[in-house]
């Protein structure tokens, strides 16, 4: 596994995964810590699980997250857009949650 150094707002990992894509997920697992706990509640529908999570990327994050393997504050460091990051996080929580609901 490679050490990537992934940042975005004031928040900060550094996360050792297999691929730089999978990085920027765990990264942004670990940043939407503060509302995780809304997925495990039934009385919340998927939508509003969605804008919540939306709220606190905004909330916390920058417009992107950078992802590099040689440090943090790098120009060179790849770039992935937050709300499609965070859009793909939900939706693996949605999956996550069904698949959980048929054992």
């Amino acid at each position: 596994m490679a050490k990537f150094y992934v940042q975005s707002g004031s928040v900060r990992f550094v996360i050792d995964m297999e691929d730089a894509e999978r990085a920027s997920c765990w990264f942004v697992h670990r940043a939407m810590e503060p509302i995780a706990h809304l997925y495990d509640d039934a009385n919340v529908s998927y939508e509003q699980k969605e804008e919540m999570a939306m709220l606190e990327a905004i909330l916390s994050l920058d417009d992107t997250i950078a992802i590099s393997e040689l440090g943090f504050d790098r120009d060179d460091a790849d770039r992935v857009p937050t709300v499609e990051t965070v859009r793909y996080w939900h939706q693996m929580m949605v999956a996550l949650d069904r698949l959980e609901k048929l054992l």
